[in-house]
This record gives structure tokens, sequence and C-alpha cells, in this order.
């Protein structure tokens, strides 16, 4: 199968610029095509994921991905599917960024360098020292004002009172400027994003048939969504990371493990390298069959993003939890200094620094709602302290919050 069909057959295909053209030419097969990544955090989510595995398809199926880094546009904040202008970030912060997601993604796409390597770029290396008027001269006399707010990614932003800044006005031209600087230096014929970047993609290929008179193409992937319509990766402790010190892989794997049952067949398809004979079989069982599904979903995702060792360890800790209401050596741990326990340590403090409630405010809800067991006994004052004193056999304390989620206690 070329990457067309399988992108068609496992469901990431959302809007094509010219179908018929971008079939050719991945039956032809050695297409150069980008994804563009902002910076906003040292980190790619679950979000991002499902880019990075159309990524990996299209690698596997013998097409060459750049990996974008928004190092330039990252200084301006993409407005699509902003109520609200992004919080400005300085260089530092961004390059350190960029650095990260450049480490996060070589786990799942391949830049050996040779014929089919990925390529890392950072669209700073031409953003950054633009000459404005320059610019304008060259660039911006090929995009039309009218067009650009009959875009879907400003129409939202100017019916609210806060408006569109101009700063952010200009990063459809930024988008649409990346894709004709990477088809000048690495012939890049395809962009490829979430279908929220629609219009920003329209404009770079428009802009590329305009000024250099050559073919340009985009397509954009499905967006994962609840049955809701929102966003999946969202938690009430935020995002759902792929970096194991910011979302652990236990708590990686439990997110899955938990999605809709209606969601199931869906992320097997677009978060794994299953074959599809295996996802329909999965994606057909029903009523309590399903939670079989749910754990080979869980399980072949937290492999792909933690590796093989860390799916086993999140898998067996979660048996361990729902089977035996206890918890192994694999379970997520927090430890304390021997003479922090002795001293005992709050249930506040302790929900905050296992990472089981983000503040304090978070955890001191939790208790009052009843939410809250230590050992498998219901703590009820919010002033209640714990230490060695309350270790179990296993030498730990089992800190509990609501039914799913819970860390060991242990000593340094």
């Amino acid at each position: 199968m070329n990457a067309y069909e399988v992108l068609k057959e496992r469901g990431f295909i959302e809007q094509l610029t010219h179908e018929e053209e971008i079939k050719a030419l991945f039956e032809k097969g050695g297409v150069t095509f980008y994804i563009g990544i902002d910076p906003t955090a040292d980190s790619l989510h679950v979000g991002h994921f499902l880019t990075v595995m159309a990524m990996a398809h299209m690698q596997r199926c013998g097409n060459r991905p750049i990996c974008l880094m928004g190092g330039g546009t990252g200084m301006i904040g993409d407005p699509s599917g902003k109520a609200d202008m992004r919080k400005m970030m300085t260089v530092e912060t961004i390059d350190h960024n960029v650095a990260c997601i450049k480490k996060q993604l070589s786990r799942f796409i391949n830049f050996d360098e040779g014929e089919g390597g990925a390529i890392i770029a950072n669209n700073a290396d031409w953003l950054r020292n633009l000459n404005y008027i320059e610019f304008l001269r060259e660039i911006g006399t090929h995009f039309s004002v009218n067009r650009m707010l009959a875009a879907d990614c400003f129409k939202t932003r100017m019916d609210r009172e806060l408006g569109l800044s101009f700063l952010e006005f200009n990063y459809m031209i930024m988008q649409g400027y990346d894709f004709y600087e990477l088809n000048k230096r690495y012939n890049c014929m395809l962009e490829m994003g979430g279908n929220d970047q629609w219009s920003n993609i329209l404009a770079g290929a428009d802009l590329i048939r305009r000024k250099e008179k050559k073919d340009a193409y985009g397509l954009t992937l499905t967006l994962l969504t609840r049955s809701d319509g929102v966003k999946m990766g969202k938690t009430m402790a935020g995002a759902v990371w792929l970096d194991p010190e910011k979302t652990s892989p236990y708590d990686f794997y439990q997110y899955w493990r938990n999605i809709e049952d209606v969601k199931v067949e869906e992320c097997l398809s677009l978060l794994t390298f299953l074959p599809m004979d295996e996802v329909r079989r999965l994606g057909a069982l029903e009523g309590a069959e399903i939670n079989k599904a749910k754990e080979v979903l869980a399980y072949e995702v937290t492999k792909i993003v933690h590796g093989e060792e860390e799916a086993k360890k999140a898998q067996t800790a979660a048996k361990a939890m729902f089977v035996s209401g206890g918890a192994n050596e694999d379970a997520p741990t927090f430890e304390y200094e021997a003479d922090k326990l002795a001293e005992g340590i709050d249930i506040l403090t302790m929900l905050v620094d296992s990472k089981l409630c983000t503040t304090r405010s978070d955890a001191r809800r939790m208790v009052q709602q009843g939410g809250v067991s230590v050992n498998g006994k219901k703590v009820d004052a919010i002033d209640a302290t714990f230490g060695k004193a309350d270790f179990d056999d296993k030498d730990r304390i089992l800190l509990k919050k609501g039914k799913k989620k819970f860390c060991q206690i242990k000593e340094k």
C-alpha cells in the first residue's frame, strides 16, 4: 500500500487540496513533505502524537518527512483554535523547547542521513532576521486581506471583544512563507497538519503556485477529539504529555485504558501500528469485552511513546491495582528522606509532591470530598499527617485519589 492508501484506511485524512494529484504523487513515492510544530512547551503532547504517527506511516511508505520547528513562528503564536492571544515567550524559552522536542521526535522518526532520512528544520533560520520591507514587497503582495479575514482561524477571534492583534494576523503569512522556503530548499511539495491548520496550509500552497509557478499541495489530518467534540489529551491535571517527567508512563497508560468505548477503534487505528484487521476485530468487541481492547490500546501506545519495558511496567501496575486493590514495585512511587518521614508529612503536601494533585487547593478539595485514602482508609482531615509509622507490610504508604489514581510513598 502507498502512503495515501494507508492514511485513508486508518482514518487520518480530513481534507486535501488536490485529491487526484496527491494520489498520483503518493503512488510514485519519494514525496518530501513537512509538518510544523510550534514549541509552546518543552514536550510534545497527545495532540501532537497523531501528526507524529502520520509522519511515521508516511516515512515507512518511502516518503521523506521534514519536522519543522517553529523557532520563528513560536515568537508570534498561532491563533488557530485559540479564543485569546497566546502568552509571549522569550527567545531562550523557545530555543530550549525546540531542543527538547527535537530529542523527543527521534523516538518516532528516523533521522539517519541518506535517502528517506527525515530532516529537522527550524524556521528561526529564515524568519528571525527578515528585512520587513523586502518581505512585504516579495511575499506580502501575494496575500489578499479579504481572503485572510474569511479564514476560520481568524473568524472566531474577530467576533470576540479582544479581537485579533496585528501580530497574530501575520501568522498565516509566516506559515505560508515556511512552505515556500522548504519548497526552495528541499523541494518540499506537501504540507500536512491538523485540520485546524487548513487555512494556513492553503496560504502556503497558493504562495508557491503564485510566486514559483510550481505544484504544491496540502493535506489535513483529523483532530483527535472526545465524543463531545473536545480535543483529546486533556485531563483535570492538564495536558497528557509524552515526556515521562510531565506525565508518568503509568498515568499515560491509564489515560488510554480509560477512554470512551466509542473511541477505542479510532484510537487503535490512528495511534498504533496494529494491522487494520486486528484494529477492526478489537473495535467490534462489546460490553465488558471492550476492556480487553482498551488494554491493548494502552499497552501499544505506551510502548511506542515510552518503550516496551515501561509499557509492561505500567500494565503490570494497573492490573495489580484493579485486580487486587494493591500495587507492586512498578507502580508510581514518590520517595521522601527518612527524617521527613519521621516527622510526618501532611496529606496536602503528600498529594501535591506525588503529583496526584496539581495544587494544594485541588488536594484540599479532594480530601473534603472524601476522594483520598491512605492504605485503604479514607482521609477525613485536611491537616492529617502520615509518616514511617504508617508504612504497611510492604514498607510503603499507599496513597490513593479517587478510584483509579494512586502512588506509593516510600523512604529514600
